[in-house]
């Protein structure tokens, strides 16, 4: 019965709608099926001149289908927040706008400088949560230590809008640590990029992941369905982590398991790369209160939301330095080495079971709707 339930969440609109025709909730939910709009009807009609992007020396951008864009060494990221509800444990739409892209800025390899942030609200929406979640907002950029430099509030009528929308977007300059990192790598392979992006996994490459997986998925939809499971979301800025395993060095690649979760990045991983990755499925950290909602709901914790959890390249020799450096950071206390990229027919994502490998699939979509 409850996995019915989620399911029809999604699937009402695709019963009444052709989903090539129509926007379905699945298009915004970070799997496959967004994959194919934004690359289909976003990049269609969005992509840039080559002698444009020389002009203002552009190294990523919309194309690349990454965390962010990288203009004039500068990279640029941006994140519209719908989460529902607005509040739920272990955080807010405020805190989870702020964190989500000062994240999205940091996998880039860049250190985040300065925040906006836009405002929807629907007209009778209360002032004290507003100020809630403001407060939320500026306690999450001390701590990130990231802070907002301008904003732009609108107000629509009421009934018009499920009470409020956040959009934040975030400017990073080239982190100090970067260059010393890639220099590391290059004592070990071949790496041409000037930035951590998804496209530089190679084959013998680790794969860490920094603690464990589906807590904001399953705290989300707990909150919305009512569920009692003794749950809360991991939602925290990433940037320090980061900062720390830079300095150590031999990172290739970065990214935050957010929608469609660490399912989702092994999979943008191994298609942008060209390689196949394996990974242990006894390494994956999952708390068992998570395993157990996942059971009972029918649904895989690898395809849920993250959203304080980042997924790691690295050459082979430094894991195991990274991965003590990341257990010196709370947020990174569970942080487990899970795999590494390997030729596989078909460049197929495997997960390593007690009794063989077998394929991941691609999730079409996180389970959870309006999960951030």
């Amino acid at each position: 019965m409850m996995l019915m339930e989620i399911k029809d969440d999604f699937t009402n609109n695709l019963k009444k709608d052709d989903s090539k025709n129509f926007i379905t909730s699945k298009h915004g939910a970070g799997g496959s099926i967004m994959q194919n709009l934004i690359q289909n009807c976003f990049v269609k009609n969005l992509s840039s001149e080559n002698s444009w992007k020389e002009k203002f020396n552009v190294e990523i951008s919309l194309e690349d289908l990454d965390d962010g864009a990288v203009v004039n060494d500068t990279v640029i990221a941006t994140d519209s927040h719908v989460v529902k509800p607005t509040f739920f444990p272990g955080g807010d739409i405020g805190k989870l706008s702020i964190s989500g892209t000062i994240n999205d800025v940091s996998v880039m390899g860049a250190e985040p400088m300065a925040l906006t942030f836009g405002l929807i609200l629907e007209s009778g929406y209360p002032r004290n949560n507003l100020e809630r979640i403001l407060k939320s907002m500026g306690d999450t950029c001390k701590q990130a230590g990231v802070y907002v430099v301008t904003g732009d509030t609108k107000v629509v009528e009421k009934g018009s809008l499920d009470g409020i929308m956040i959009n934040t977007s975030g400017i990073g300059r080239r982190n100090s640590f970067l260059d010393k990192n890639i220099d590391v790598v290059k004592k070990y392979r071949k790496f041409d990029a000037r930035w951590l992006s998804d496209s530089n996994l190679r084959e013998g490459d680790k794969i860490i992941v920094s603690g464990t997986v589906g807590d904001h998925g399953i705290t989300i939809l707990s909150a919305q369905k009512g569920y009692d499971f003794d749950i809360i979301s991991d939602v925290t800025p990433m940037n320090k982590v980061i900062q720390g395993i830079l300095e150590v060095g031999g990172v290739v690649s970065i990214k935050d398991a957010t929608r469609g979760g660490l399912g989702n990045v092994l999979h943008e991983w191994s298609e942008k790369s060209n390689v196949g990755i394996v990974v242990k499925d006894s390494r994956i950290p999952v708390k068992n209160s998570v395993k157990e909602a996942c059971e009972i709901l029918g649904i895989n914790p690898l395809h849920t939301a993250n959203e304080g959890k980042i997924v790691i390249g690295c050459v082979a020799k430094k894991a195991e330095e990274i991965l003590s450096v990341l257990h010196e950071f709370t947020e990174a206390k569970d942080a487990e080495i899970i795999g590494q990229a390997e030729k596989v027919f078909g460049n197929h994502v495997l997960i390593e079971k007690e009794h063989g490998k077998v394929i991941l699939e691609s999730p079409e979509g996180d389970p959870v709707p309006r999960v951030c």
